[in-house]
């Protein structure tokens, strides 16, 4: 969770609602105390860290048997 200053937030208020719009929060304070809060409207539909998880646990259980050409693969998905 970022923290800005009320000064900060004003000058970058479109990079907040960006922000909130990707799922992030951000606390805004005055003077050191933390005064409001901006969040998402609505809670994200899937755990973004349990979908990295399963692509994590994906790539570790499939095994690639011999050589594998990069190039080719990209040449053979352009056909």
């Amino acid at each position: 969770m970022e923290k800005l200053s009320v000064y900060d937030a004003k000058a970058h208020f479109s990079e907040l609602i960006e922000r909130a719009e990707s799922g992030r929060e951000t606390v805004i304070t005055k003077r050191g105390r933390v005064v409001a809060k901006i969040v998402p409207a609505q809670a994200p539909a899937w755990d973004r860290s349990a979908v990295l998880d399963e692509a994590e646990a994906f790539r570790k259980s499939v095994k690639i048997k011999g050589s594998v050409n990069i190039r080719e693969l990209i040449e053979e998905g352009r056909r």
